[in-house]
C-alpha cells in the first residue's frame, strides 16, 4: 500500500470530509495543477488565487466570517513570510477560523533554491497567540490534524514537506497525544524528541544505531501544547535531545529550554548557514549540518556506528 506524502494526505482527507460537510472550501496559490482532487470533486468550492498569498488569506477571512471553513495552501516561504501580516491579523488579532497547511517547509524543496526554502516560519507563527501550530509525520498524523482543525474551527497553520510519504508512529485512540513515546528509554539517559518529517526520521535512524535511546515524538508545536508536553517529558528525562528542519532560533529546542530551565536542552537543526549548492533534500540538510552523524553527536555516540 502506498503511502501518501504529507501534502497528498491533506488533499486527500480534505477532499473526503467536504462529502458531508459543504462549509469546507479550498484556496490554493497555483500549486494544485490540473488533478487536484478537490478540485475534481467539489468544483464550486475550489479557488485557484494564483501567487497572491495575502490576498488568499484575507479572503479566506471573509469566508470564516461567512461561516465557511476555509483551508488555504502555498508554499511554507510564501504563506509564514510572504503573508506573514495577514496571518497575524488574520490568525491572531481575529482567531478566525482558517487553516493554513504549508508544504515545501524547511529546505525540502531543495533543488528550487534559497527562495523557497523555509526555516523560519515556525518562529514567526509561534509568536502569534492562539494559533495552533503541527508539522504532522506521516499519513496519518496528518489526516488526523485535518479533522481536527475541521472540527474545532479553530485557527490552525499546519506544516509539512513535499513528496516524501513516511508511517506515522502508532498512538491510542482518535486525538494525537501530546507526546508519542516511541520508546521510552530509562531515567537519566538522553532523549530524543522529534519534531516534523525530517525530524522524526533523524530520530527514528538514531534509534536503529542505538534501539535502547529514547524518542518522543511531538506533532503539535504552539504554546498551548508545547507546556503541557514540557511536563510530561520532564517527569521521566532531565536531558533533551531536540531534532527539527527549522534554525535554532525561535524553533523547537528554543522553547523546551524556556519551558525547562531545570533540564539540559540540546538542539540539532538547520543552524545558520545558508545552502550555497543544490542537491536533493537531504543532501542540502546535510550542508546545513543536520543529518545522523549530528544526532548521534549530540547523543555522544559515535558516527562511526553508522557503517
Amino acid at each position: 500500500m502506498t503511502v501518501l506524502s504529507g501534502r497528498d494526505a491533506y488533499r486527500d482527507e480534505l477532499t473526503r470530509l467536504a462529502e458531508t460537510d459543504p462549509a469546507i472550501v479550498c484556496l490554493e496559490a497555483d500549486l494544485g495543477g490540473k488533478g487536484h482532487p478537490f478540485q475534481t470533486a467539489h468544483p464550486d468550492r475550489f479557488f485557484n488565487i494564483g501567487i497572491a498569498e495575502g490576498a488568499m488569506v484575507d479572503m479566506a477571512t471573509g469566508l470564516a466570517a461567512a461561516g465557511y471553513k476555509p483551508f488555504v495552501s502555498t508554499f511554507a516561504p510564501f504563506a509564514a513570510l510572504r503573508a506573514a501580516e495577514s496571518l497575524k491579523l488574520t490568525l491572531g488579532y481575529l482567531g478566525a477560523g482558517v487553516t493554513v497547511v504549508a508544504p515545501y517547509a524547511g529546505v525540502s524543496g531543495a533543488w528550487f533554491g534559497t527562495t523557497h526554502h523555509c526555516l523560519e516560519d515556525l518562529a514567526v507563527l509561534r509568536s502569534i497567540p492562539g494559533v495552533t501550530i503541527a508539522a504532522p509525520y506521516g499519513e496519518a498524523e496528518m489526516r488526523a490534524v485535518i479533522r481536527t482543525a475541521v472540527e474545532s474551527g479553530r485557527p490552525h497553520y499546519i506544516r509539512t514537506g513535499r513528496n516524501a510519504g513516511y508511517e506515522s508512529l502508532p498512538w491510542d485512540g482518535d486525538a494525537l497525544p501530546l507526546v508519542n513515546w516511541d520508546h521510552p528509554g530509562e531515567p537519566g539517559e538522553p532523549c530524543l524528541v522529534s519534531v516534523g518529517e525530517e525530524g522524526t526520521r533523524l530520530a527514528l535512524a538514531a534509534r536503529t544505531v542505538r534501539p535502547q535511546t529514547a524518542h518522543a515524538h511531538l506533532a503539535h508545536l504552539d504554546h498551548a501544547h508545547l507546556a503541557p508536553a514540557a511536563a510530561e517529558l520532564a517527569q521521566r528525562h532531565t536531558h533533551f535531545v531536540v531534532v527539527e528542519e527549522h534554525r535554532a532560533e525561535g524553533g523547537v529546542a528554543e522553547a523546551l529550554a524556556l519551558l525547562l530551565p531545570q533540564c539540559r536542552v540540546t538542539g540539532v537543526n538547520a543552524g545558520h548557514d545558508w545552502p550555497v549548492q543544490g542537491g536533493d533534500h537531504h543532501e542540502v540538510m546535510g550542508q546545513l549540518g543536520l543529518d545522523l552523524p549530528a544526532v548521534l553527536s549530540a547523543l555522544n555516540l559515535p558516527a562511526a556506528l553508522t557503517a
